[in-house]
C-alpha cells in the first residue's frame, strides 16, 4: 500500500465539541470534555472527525472548521451525502485512537485498531479510548440522560398517575432534594460551561440538561424532570412540577447555552 494511502484518512463520522454540544459521555462540562481530550477549552468549540487510516487505524482529526463539521452532520441526519474532509490549516490536532465508541468501520480497510505510535508518531500522546460504561457511573450516567432527552416521550409515558413523585418541595435529606439545591445554586454562582444547555424541544418549550458531581438532570420548560444518581445504578427519578420546578426551569433555561442556529 502507497505511503499516501497509508496516510489518508477515510471519515466515518463526526461530532462537535462547543459549550453548548458536546459528547455528555466525556464529561460533566465543556472544560473537562477537552481537557480529556488535552485541548483548550476555547468558546469557539472545535470538530472532532473520526475516521481510519489507510491500515485501519483509528484517528480523531481535530478541527476549528465547527461549521463545515456542523454542515456535514446535518446533512448526515437528514440522509444526505457530505463530504468532509478539513482543510490542514484549520486542524489543531490529529489525536491517536477514538474517544466515542464507533459500531462501524471503513469499508476495504482492516477492522479498526489502534495505531503504533513508532517513529514520529511517538509524540502524538496517548491512544484515546471511549470511557468504560461497563458498569454504572458518571459515564454511563450520562449516556441514560442522553437518552431520556432523546426518547422523551416513551419516558414521560412510564410517568402516570400511580407514580409517586420526587417533589421539588421534599425533605431536605433526599438525594433529589440535594440535587435540585444544587442545580438552583447554578443560578447564583454560574458553573463551567455546558454544564446547562437547552435545545429545542416542541412549541416554546425546551429541553434543559444540567449535570454536576454525581448527577444529571433532564427535564422540559413545560413538563416535569427525570433525575440520575451515580449512587442510584440505572434508578430514573421523576420530579413533579409542584411549586418550585417550574420557576427553577424558567430561570435555568435563562443562563442556559444553546447550540447556534
Amino acid at each position: 500500500m502507497a505511503a499516501e494511502e497509508e496516510d489518508s484518512l477515510y471519515v466515518l463520522t463526526a461530532v462537535l465539541l462547543t459549550p453548548a454540544q458536546f459528547p455528555s459521555v466525556l464529561a460533566d462540562d465543556y472544560p473537562a470534555a477537552c481537557a480529556a481530550l488535552g485541548l483548550e477549552p476555547y468558546a469557539e468549540g472545535y470538530g472532532l472527525v473520526l475516521g481510519q487510516d489507510g491500515a485501519g487505524a483509528r484517528w480523531t482529526v481535530v478541527t476549528e472548521e465547527v461549521p463545515q463539521v456542523a454542515c456535514a452532520i446535518a446533512a448526515w441526519d437528514c440522509g444526505m451525502e457530505s463530504d468532509l474532509s478539513p482543510d490542514e490549516r484549520d486542524i489543531v490536532a490529529v489525536l491517536p485512537g477514538w474517544p466515542l465508541a464507533l459500531a462501524v468501520a471503513a469499508p476495504g480497510l482492516p477492522e479498526p485498531h489502534d495505531p503504533v505510535l513508532e517513529g514520529e508518531l511517538q509524540d502524538a500522546g496517548p491512544v484515546l479510548t471511549p470511557p468504560d460504561t461497563s458498569d454504572w457511573g458518571p459515564a454511563q450516567r450520562r449516556l441514560g440522560a442522553d437518552e431520556i432527552a432523546l426518547q422523551w416521550g416513551q419516558w414521560r409515558a412510564q410517568v402516570d398517575d400511580e407514580v409517586e413523585f420526587v417533589e421539588s418541595g421534599g425533605e431536605p435529606e433526599a438525594p433529589v432534594r440535594r440535587v435540585l439545591e444544587e442545580v438552583r445554586s447554578y443560578l447564583a454562582a454560574p458553573p463551567p460551561p455546558g454544564r446547562i444547555r437547552s435545545a429545542f424541544a416542541s412549541g416554546d418549550s425546551r429541553t434543559l440538561r444540567a449535570d454536576g458531581p454525581g448527577w444529571s438532570v433532564v427535564a422540559r420548560t413545560d413538563d416535569i424532570a427525570f433525575v440520575l444518581l451515580d449512587e442510584a445504578p440505572g434508578e430514573v427519578l421523576p420530579v413533579g412540577r409542584g411549586r418550585e420546578l417550574p420557576e427553577l426551569l424558567t430561570a435555568l433555561d435563562g443562563i442556559a447555552l444553546r447550540p447556534a442556529a
